[in-house]
């Protein structure tokens, strides 16, 4: 079991009020955070726990300006306050046109440009499911969060990319995506990692003359509250998605790893 199902919060999204007032905590926020207009820009979806929150631990410690962001403003707040004045939290529903379009304002207003995009929010880790006799509105749902989320999102967010000298797109991944190792279960979570992974390979070959590397990454079973007790630390598996967050210019782009190997697709 492995991959960014312990990295999304629960709330449900939140309404029109709570979006103007994460475009007001946000912008105040991000213009204490940093007035260094060198320092990369990184957003990261489902930050606000597990996986996502010590990835934008992690790259607020290599100097990064951080947009924390959760489909619940308050959660992401909590979170930000607990890691640094470098991170700013932001309210974000990947599924909400509203919310991308937001936040795509918000980041072009204040910084000009996006450096990392951390692909990480997932739903519906379905362990109760088997394919045969899946519940494909479960299945439907999954896909909104866990792949068309991501698609649409960098989407929005691909000017702002394009705007970078350093994009990198970072699509937490999972191994219940590798068809090479895939046996029964959890059809909901696998079926659309395994499209996420393909959404990948393609991003990166029409993104490459751009610059921007795009890479799955798999950070392993983790000891999250989806994840469940027994899995690695949670700061081993955020280290392979900030490693491919921060690669090198002409670092491999179309690839899926973890731990910085490359895993059999």
């Amino acid at each position: 079991m492995s991959g960014s199902h312990d990295s999304h919060d629960s709330t449900a999204s939140a309404a029109s009020t709570a979006s103007a007032a994460s475009a007001t905590s946000a912008a105040s926020t991000a213009s204490a955070a940093s007035t260094d207009s060198t320092a990369p820009v990184a957003l990261v979806t489902g930050g606000n726990r597990g996986i996502g929150r010590e990835v934008c631990r992690q790259l607020a410690g290599l100097d990064h300006i951080v947009l924390l962001t959760a489909r619940s403003l308050k959660a992401a707040e909590k979170a930000a306050a607990e890691l640094g004045t470098s991170v700013v939290p932001v309210q974000l529903d990947v599924t909400c046109e509203d919310d991308r379009q937001r936040v795509a304002r918000e980041v072009r207003d204040r910084f000009g440009r996006l450096d990392v995009l951390v692909n990480n929010a997932a739903i519906a880790y379905d362990t109760w499911q088997c394919a045969v006799s899946a519940d494909l509105d479960v299945v439907r749902e999954a896909a909104e969060t866990n792949l068309y989320g991501p698609w649409r999102l960098t989407q929005t967010l691909l000017p702002l990319l394009r705007a970078s000298r350093r994009g990198r797109v970072v699509n937490v991944s999972s191994g219940a995506a590798s068809l090479a190792d895939m046996g029964a279960g959890t059809p909901a979570y696998a079926t659309t990692k395994v499209a996420l992974n393909a959404l990948t390979r393609m991003l990166a070959a029409e993104l490459r003359a751009d610059g921007i590397l795009v890479n799955s990454v798999c950070p392993g079973w983790v000891d999250t509250d989806m994840g469940g007790p027994g899995g690695r630390p949670v700061a081993d598996g955020a280290a392979g998605v900030v490693w491919a967050a921060t690669l090198p210019g002409g670092g491999p782009t179309g690839g899926f790893f973890r731990d910085g190997v490359r895993v059999e697709w």
